[in-house]
């Protein structure tokens, strides 16, 4: 019998998400081993034998290793039995055009909302210093990318990517992708995210399709978000507290 799963994933990593979350809403049973990326853990000599590449998420199930997470998760849909058909369909038309939707993901979508949060929020977390620049062109590509999701990925009467009426592995990977907006300003999230109500509405489609194993793998992130809520409360007080020296000058 071949060994249980094991997923090495960091649940801030939107492509870890979409993984942890397949796993739980199709019942394999897997162990999920913590990489905190954030402590440098996926430097260590140990995660590099699972990826040499040093990004999660990775996996191992049995001697075989493998990383990407859209490859995780089409491998998933082949090696372990009784996974419904819209996830990966076998329809070679339909399973091509979930293909393209997820080769389009890591050029564009993921692009940008990747550098966008890195530059304008998450940075400092990772040893990175925020940059406005890059995160300003980053957010070119995340409104086009946005654009396309919008107007050439979402049609049809379906509430899912591609006209579909229950979502794939393309709907959970692009939706996890989008929810790492979380971590922004609300203002600044509502600003990006409110002029695509259809994108908003799949959102929220497929969150309801997934739960509750989607609001359990994704409370780290509203943890997060709390986080920086405050560290930005505890800037504005800073700046908007007068100061106990105004007064006293000896000029």
């Amino acid at each position: 019998m071949m060994e249980k799963l094991k997923v090495y994933a960091d649940r801030m990593s939107q492509p870890s998400r979409a993984v942890l979350i397949f796993c739980r809403l199709n019942g394999i049973d897997f162990v999920e081993i913590k990489v905190d990326i954030s402590k440098g853990h996926h430097l260590s000599s140990e995660f590099r034998e699972v990826n040499p590449l040093q990004k999660v998420p990775a996996i191992i199930h049995g001697s075989f290793n493998l990383s990407e997470s859209h490859a995780i998760l089409v491998y998933l849909n082949s090696a372990f039995p009784g996974i419904a058909d819209h996830w990966y369909p076998s329809d070679i038309f339909r399973r091509a055009k979930i293909n393209s939707v997820m080769d389009w993901h890591h050029s564009n979508l993921r692009n940008g909302t990747v550098s966008y949060v890195i530059n304008t929020v998450l940075g400092p977390a990772t040893g990175r210093p925020l940059n406005p620049k890059t995160a300003a062109e980053a957010e070119k590509v995340l409104f086009s990318s946005l654009s396309n999701l919008e107007d050439i990925w979402l049609y049809g009467d379906g509430r899912f990517l591609l006209g579909g009426s229950q979502p794939s592995i393309a709907d959970l990977s692009l939706v996890c992708e989008l929810m790492q907006l979380e971590v922004l300003d609300e203002k600044d999230r509502s600003r990006i995210l409110s002029p695509y109500k259809k994108v908003l509405q799949w959102i929220d489609d497929t969150r309801a399709a997934t739960n509750p194993h989607f609001e359990e793998v994704h409370n780290i992130l509203y943890r997060a978000k709390k986080k920086f809520e405050q560290q930005r409360s505890r800037i504005a007080e800073t700046w908007t507290k007068p100061s106990d020296k105004i007064g006293h000058s000896k000029m």
